[in-house]
């Protein structure tokens, strides 16, 4: 095997990238590197069941906008072609027929009902369900009164008895499974198709990979893997399982689970920073040094190390999540933001389906004095709700506030100060002042009532601001209302 760090990230193409894969391909991509090796991405395409139309183009997608990027895989080509494994085949069937030369693999003609009964008679017994075992030794006129009978067999690996099979781990040190637990396992499908614990030995040998960097829940098939790589004599790789990641309520995370979104696609469509998603996920199981949270891309890459990758879970804590896309937002371009939230104010209507340039500017300012606030760009919609009702609807804190002996003086002047000005913040700043100086009112006295009657909320954006998006014609409409009130 190649001295170079090769890691690999191997995604089936079932669906979206999830949030678990997701983190793998991310501390794949960082530990390569961090130590100046090769990422690659080889799509495991074998169990055509369960393959999606499109999933392939819209994984790859989603690591891109992430801003993972690999050495080799299927768009770049490299030494190791092709990298989807249906395009292997032909490969993987001169080592099957090797292994089953060299009696290491053997066919079985059990149908699935009898291999139902037999789960079912385990089962019954208190035992683990395994294959018992029933054709690891046919004759060959056994097999081809099989074959007579029209019954297409499966090819499985003949694990070795009384062994026990080592596995390093770079996160939780050496795991020891016993042969007697694992029964033989099948490698070859009827239609010829290798499994995925055959057919990701083979390229994983090939494509000289150093390290197999998961999610716990691989960990059980590492041994069969393991077993297949000495079958070969080959070096295994280098292992390493990161923690499983629980859902907020500390339980394991299942994609039935819709108490949380669990695919990357979907906080795309929210309006989510990668940035902040690749710095949530990095920190899914493996700590940085010292007590700093926020890390761009590149200092991920220069920090990363296996060494510190957890074998405790890891909470996907949505809060947590949002905070931290908040402290992204906050320093974002005011352009970027302001693209990433159009597409939402136009769902709901909001805005028309096409801008001309005044209401792209309108629509830039309204994102900016919101910026500090929104956690994501489709909360853009909630957040500015008060700029695009017709009419607005007085809750009983507004109320009292309207109800102060003041308030008629302080908005009667204040829109006379307003006619004759541009709806400018600093010319509405000067209004205010004016008025304040007419009436006598100041503080929450002043600032309140006019607040009230033109937002109909008690806090929000900076109220001069707020006033300029509204326009003047709004703003004395809304004035008026409330003196009525």
């Amino acid at each position: 095997m190649s001295k170079e760090v090769r890691v690999r990230f191997a995604p089936s193409p079932t669906g979206h990238l999830h949030i678990g894969g997701a983190r793998s391909a991310l501390f794949n991509f960082l530990f390569a590197r961090s130590q100046g090796g090769k990422f690659i991405v080889r799509i495991e395409d074998t169990d055509q069941a369960r393959n999606v139309e499109d999933a392939t183009e819209k994984l790859m997608d989603s690591l891109k906008w992430l801003g993972i990027d690999w050495d080799e895989s299927m768009d770049i080509g490299g030494p190791h072609a092709p990298y989807r494994c249906m395009e292997r085949l032909d490969i993987y069937e001169s080592y099957l027929q090797q292994l089953l030369d060299e009696g290491k693999a053997y066919y079985d003609y059990m149908t699935e009902e009898e291999l139902q009964k037999e789960r079912e008679e385990q089962l019954a017994r208190g035992e683990a369900p395994k294959y018992s075992g029933r054709d690891r030794d046919l004759t060959p006129e056994q097999r081809k009164a099989y074959e007579d009978q029209g019954i297409t067999p499966v090819v499985r690996f003949r694990v070795p008895e009384g062994q026990s099979v080592l596995v390093q781990d770079a996160v939780r040190g050496d795991v020891t499974f016993e042969t007697e637990d694992i029964g033989d396992f099948v490698i070859a499908r009827k239609d010829g198709i290798p499994t995925y614990n055959f057919a990701v030995v083979v390229d994983d040998h090939l494509m000289e990979i150093s390290h197999v960097i998961r999610g716990e829940e691989h960990l059980s098939n590492a041994p069969r893997q393991a077993l297949v790589f000495e079958a070969f004599g080959w070096e295994k790789p280098m292992f390493a399982h990161a923690s499983l990641i629980l859902n907020p309520d500390r339980q394991k995370m299942s994609k039935r689970d819709e108490s949380i979104m669990q695919f990357v696609e979907q906080y795309q469509e929210l309006g989510y920073l990668p940035e902040a998603i690749v710095n949530f996920l990095a920190l899914l199981g493996w700590s940085p040094v010292g007590e700093e949270e926020l890390f761009s891309l590149e200092e991920l890459e220069h920090q990363f190390s296996l060494e510190r990758v957890s074998k405790a879970p890891a909470v996907f804590d949505t809060d947590k999540l949002a905070w931290m896309n908040n402290q992204y937002v906050k320093e974002a371009d005011v352009e970027r933001l302001t693209k990433l939230a159009i597409p939402h104010l136009q769902k709901e209507n909001k805005l028309p389906a096409t801008l001309n340039d005044e209401q792209y500017e309108w629509t830039k300012k309204l994102v900016s004095i919101y910026q500090e606030q929104m956690h994501y760009a489709a909360e853009i919609t909630t957040l500015t709700e008060l700029f695009f009702q017709r009419e607005i609807t007085y809750n009983e804190e507004a109320k009292e506030v309207l109800s102060g002996e003041q308030v008629p003086e302080v908005l009667d002047h204040f829109s006379q100060e307003l006619e004759d000005v541009t709806v400018e913040p600093e010319e509405i700043k000067a209004a205010i002042k004016a008025t304040q100086k007419a009436t006598g009112q100041k503080g929450k006295k002043l600032f309140m009532p006019i607040r009230v009657a033109v937002t109909g909320q008690t806090h929000g954006p900076e109220l001069p601001q707020a006033i300029a998006l509204l326009g003047k014609s709004t703003v004395q409409a809304r004035l008026s209302e409330a003196v009525k009130q």
